[in-house]
């Protein structure tokens, strides 16, 4: 590892991103097209960069959140179709502007779309429609398709490109009833909308954990989130990590129990013996939660882990390095292989979506292999 780094990084690794999107591409068949979801600046790795390697791999779709999202990949010269997963009603206008695809969750919004194609004079434009089966935060419910139906018939102005639903459990297998149950549902429902349909829509219905675990429900396409930053509801031997998050050590002090203790609070408490103690350049502004302080996470420097000492602080945190053989300079790995975004969310009782999210704006992402 080198030991020139200048700043705090996420390193992505452009083989890992491949080795587990063919992962999961060889889970689904020729046919079945591949979204990558790079909402949330793709989950933390860098929205851009992520997309770009992904659309050198073969990816079909992107998904994103928000228009700002999409409209950033447009901007950086991303050119496979952007889906927004929730365009927001009073964003059309930019929708249309930056040729993306809007999800389309309810009759409001499918108004709302229709009156700004109208009033641009634009038609058949790609929508995307959503179906409540389950998860109950967006989209129709089945009362509500004989209206969206009607809709359609009577709106040339719309193409529904596709229809998907979101499933609530399909990670945890004591959820497997709800999870066929949505499915069934979905397929009930999608194919009495496909028979007003002039063109055959895509259908898609699984998410990462949906593609391992539920793999004959793929449908026309499939929706990659998680799993492409390497995390496996299976078999986490499966993926690899997709980022390194590292930064250097800025110094090193060697310090006697008559020292007391370091940082804030007076929380880490020194004990006997020299101890010597490293300040390394991240802390909770930049995505290393506080609750990880105090000895509670370890974090690798030579091959070998370190604990913290102490309070995390918001732009620096310590490390007791006692019996590591280390120098200012020296790299030190908060999440990687060793430890593993998935560790550090056990300990903070979370998922690791929350640990790759948190990473700071100042976190500088870049491309390693």
């Amino acid at each position: 590892m080198s030991t020139s780094l200048p700043h705090a990084q996420l390193q992505l690794s452009k083989s890992g991103m491949v080795q587990n999107y063919k992962y999961f591409r060889s889970l689904l068949k020729e046919s079945t097209k591949l979204m990558i979801l790079v909402k949330a600046n793709s989950y933390g790795h860098g929205a851009v960069e992520f997309a770009r390697v992904m659309e050198e791999a073969g990816a079909d779709y992107f998904g994103v959140a928000t228009p700002f999202e999409g409209i950033e990949l447009k901007e950086n010269g991303i050119k496979l179709p952007v889906i927004v997963l929730d365009s927001g009603i009073e964003s059309y206008p930019d929708i249309i502007k930056y040729d993306l695809e809007p999800s389309m969750p309810n009759l409001e919004s499918l108004l709302r779309f229709r009156k700004e194609l109208r009033e641009q004079g634009i038609s058949r434009w790609p929508v995307h429609v959503k179906l409540d089966t389950g998860m109950h935060r967006l989209g129709f419910m089945q009362h509500e398709i004989p209206a969206l139906k009607e809709f359609i018939r009577e709106s040339p102005e719309i193409f529904v490109k596709s229809i998907f639903t979101h499933l609530a459990g399909a990670d945890t297998p004591h959820h497997d009833k709800f999870t066929l149950g949505q499915l069934s549902l979905y397929d009930r429902l999608s194919s009495d909308l496909m028979t007003i349909l002039p063109e055959k829509p895509l259908r898609h219905s699984l998410n990462s954990a949906g593609i391992e675990r539920f793999p004959k429900y793929q449908y026309d396409m499939v929706r990659l989130g998680i799993g492409i930053y390497g995390i496996s509801s299976v078999d986490q031997s499966k993926v690899v990590p997709s980022a390194y998050f590292r930064c250097p050590i800025l110094q090193i002090k060697e310090l006697k129990a008559e020292d007391g203790t370091v940082g804030y609070g007076r929380r880490g408490k020194l004990g006997p013996g020299i101890k010597k103690i490293a300040t390394i350049c991240v802390g909770y502004a930049d995505g290393v939660n506080r609750r990880l302080g105090k000895g509670k996470a370890s974090f690798e420097i030579n091959g070998q882990m370190a604990p913290t000492i102490g309070n995390i602080c918001m732009d620096m945190c310590m490390l007791d390095i006692t019996g590591i053989d280390a120098k200012a300079g020296d790299t030190v790995t908060i999440f990687g292989e060793k430890p593993r975004a998935i560790d550090l969310a056990k300990i903070l009782s979370t998922i690791p979506y929350e640990i790759f999210t948190s990473i700071g704006k100042r976190v500088k992402r870049v491309i390693v292999d």
